[in-house]
C-alpha cells in the first residue's frame, strides 16, 4: 500500500504593519517608473523620426540600485558593480564629449537627494571627458536628451585608433 503525502505548505508571507496594526503600503519606485516613461518616450521619438530618437539605441540603464540580499549585493560587487554609477549612459560622442552620463531623479516631491557617491561619479565622468548631468524629473531629462542630440557628433579624425592585440576577434562572422 502506498500513501501519497501532500507537499509541504509554503510559509505564509508576513505582512509588514504600521504601529497601529494596519498593513503598510508597498513603497512606490517613483524614480524607476519615471525613468521607464523616459525610455518609452525616447523610443517613441525614434519611431517618429525625431533627432533625439537617434539616442534610443545607444542609451542604456545601469541597474545599480534596488533592494538585494547581502549575498547578491556581495556577488554583484565582486563582478564590478560600483556605488554611484549614473542611471543612464548614452554611448554617443557629441559636442566634444565621449558620451553622456545622466543621474536621473524623480520629480518633486519624490526627488531623492544626490548621494555623495553619485556626485563623485558625475565628477569622475566629467573629468574623463564625458558630459555628466543630473536630471530631476521627466521633463528635465527630456530637455537634456534633446539638447545632447542637437550637439554635433564628435569626430576622432585627429587621433589614429590603436587596436588591441588581446581579446577574441568578434568582427568576423
Amino acid at each position: 500500500m502506498t500513501t501519497t503525502r501532500k507537499p509541504p505548505c509554503k510559509p505564509r508571507r508576513v505582512l509588514k504593519t504600521n504601529n497601529d496594526g494596519s498593513p503598510r503600503k508597498r513603497p512606490v519606485d517613483w524614480e524607476g517608473n519615471e525613468q521607464a516613461v523616459l525610455i518609452r518616450w525616447l523610443l517613441g521619438e525614434k519611431m517618429r523620426g525625431e533627432p533625439v530618437g537617434d539616442l534610443y539605441d545607444v542609451t542604456y540603464h545601469v541597474p545599480n540600485g534596488g533592494q538585494r540580499s547581502k549575498s547578491t549585493g556581495a556577488a554583484m560587487k565582486r563582478q564590478g558593480v560600483k556605488s554611484g554609477v549614473s542611471d543612464l549612459v548614452v554611448m554617443d560622442a557629441r559636442g566634444g564629449w565621449f558620451g553622456l552620463y545622466m543621474e536621473f531623479k524623480a520629480s518633486t516631491p519624490h526627488t531623492a537627494a544626490l548621494a555623495p557617491s553619485q556626485h563623485d561619479w558625475l565628477a569622475l565622468a566629467h573629468d574623463r571627458g564625458y558630459c555628466a548631468v543630473l536630471a530631476v524629473g521627466l521633463e528635465e531629462a527630456k530637455r537634456v536628451l534633446r539638447e545632447y542630440a542637437e550637439l554635433v557628433r564628435t569626430t576622432h579624425h585627429h587621433t589614429a585608433r590603436v587596436h588591441l592585440k588581446s581579446g577574441t576577434e568578434w568582427r568576423k562572422g
